[in-house]
C-alpha cells in the first residue's frame, strides 16, 4: 500500500449531479428548476426580508423609539463608593485616571459624581458631572470640586 493507490471508503463519496446535460440524463430541459418564473431563471436573487409577494414582516411592524445623537452619556459613581477607595488606597486626591486603574471606570467613560451614601474623607475630587448632593457632600467635609 502507498499514496498512489488511496482512495475513499466504499460509499463515503457520491457523484455530482449533472444538470442540464441534455433529456438522456434524466435532469434536462428545466434542470431541476421547475416551470417559469424568476427562480427558473439564471442570475435569480431575492431581496432580503422578501417574503414570496407578501407584506414583509420590516413593514408590518411599525417604527418606533428615538435615539437622540447629541446624548452626552456618563457613568455614575456614588460617594460611598469613593469614600471605600480612599479607605482602601489611602487616597486624597480622586480623578478619572485613578479611578481608570482600580477598574471604576471605563477607557473612555465619562464620570458623574453622585450623592448616595456618607463621605468621611477629605477628598479632591475632578469629574465631568457632579450632582448637587454630590457636591455639598465632598465640601462639607472640607474637600474640593473640580470640573473637568
Amino acid at each position: 500500500m502507498d499514496l498512489s493507490n488511496l482512495k475513499p471508503a466504499e460509499g463515503a463519496t457520491k457523484a455530482e449531479k449533472r444538470i442540464g446535460r441534455g433529456q438522456g440524463s434524466g435532469r434536462g430541459g428545466t434542470s431541476t428548476r421547475g416551470h417559469k418564473g424568476a427562480k427558473s431563471r439564471s442570475g435569480y436573487k431575492h431581496k432580503r426580508g422578501f417574503e414570496g409577494g407578501q407584506m414583509p414582516l420590516f413593514r408590518r411592524v411599525p417604527k418606533g423609539g428615538f435615539r437622540n445623537i447629541n446624548r452626552v452619556e456618563y457613568t455614575g459613581l456614588n460617594i460611598d463608593v469613593l469614600q471605600k477607595l480612599a479607605e482602601s488606597s489611602n487616597i486624597t486626591v480622586i480623578t478619572p485616571d485613578i479611578l481608570r486603574e482600580n477598574g471604576l471606570l471605563g477607557k473612555n467613560d465619562l464620570l458623574k459624581v453622585l450623592g448616595r451614601g456618607e463621605l468621611k474623607a477629605k477628598l479632591n475630587v475632578s469629574a465631568n458631572a457632579f450632582s448637587e448632593k454630590a457636591i455639598a457632600a465632598i465640601e462639607s467635609v472640607g474637600g474640593t470640586v473640580i470640573k473637568l
